[in-house]
């Protein structure tokens, strides 16, 4: 089993500090429906027929406003899944949001922000670390792959494991910059196939990881891909 470390970048040339009866059916009758001429109705009848109840009035006004925010909220990273194979996680105190498989139980590891992990397969785990940092922007820090071998080595494995960084690459989400980059570590009797995503906002650098058992990769591995995908960043805290 894999033993969680935390994150600490001091003294690694970041410059960063240390830091869950029945009804009988009714017969429907067949009803035929004709346009008809509307007929001039009295003051009497014009004033039913405009006027609906209050009652209708709410409903028709809450299913209005029902319907103009499904058009016009914009749907967040943490809903990327909606055919529920993906559970979100929304931490606005913290300034996160990110989704983990349906499944995966929430644990407790010291030195973690949160952690979701398959109880079955205990190399499938989502954590995410945070730390306070003076630095604004994760380029600050270095190139993709010279802050992403930093972390893998030093931080996101044991140093008794060997790794590998398979591919760095910054993307763009809402005008800020993430690192996200793939790694390996093998240990004695097993390799992790991993994935991590790192981004500086609010006064804190970020760190998400996820991963899973080497021979488990090809099954997982879009799975995995997608939570690293959704981690977003939310409005400033």
């Amino acid at each position: 089993m894999a033993t969680a470390t935390s994150l600490s970048l001091h003294g690694h040339g970041l410059g960063l500090p240390s830091p869950t009866a029945k009804t009988p059916a009714r017969r429907l009758l067949p009803v035929t429906v004709r346009a008809m001429a509307p007929a001039s109705p009295s003051k009497g009848a014009a004033a039913v027929e405009c006027s609906p109840s209050p009652r209708r009035q709410v409903l028709v006004a809450g299913a209005a406003v029902a319907a103009a925010a499904l058009v016009s909220r914009p749907a967040p990273a943490a809903f990327a899944a909606a055919d529920g194979k993906f559970m979100p996680v929304i931490d606005r105190k913290a300034g996160y949001s990110f989704v983990y498989p349906f499944g995966w139980q929430e644990v407790s590891v010291q030195g973690q922000d949160k952690v979701y992990k398959d109880v079955i397969e205990p190399l499938e785990s989502v954590s995410i670390n945070m730390i306070p940092t003076t630095k604004e922007d994760i380029r600050d820090l270095g190139p993709p792959d010279q802050v992403a071998e930093a972390l893998v080595r030093k931080v996101l494995s044991p140093p008794t494991q060997k790794t590998k960084l398979i591919e760095a690459k910054e993307t763009d989400i809402d005008g800020r910059a993430y690192y996200t980059f793939e790694f390996t570590a093998q240990a004695p009797n097993f390799t992790r196939h991993a994935l991590g995503t790192i981004t500086i906002a609010n006064g804190k650098f970020y760190t998400l990881a996820t991963g899973a058992n080497e021979r488990r990769w090809d099954k997982m591995k879009d799975r995995l891909h997608t939570i690293v995908d959704s981690f977003k960043i939310e409005t400033k805290v």
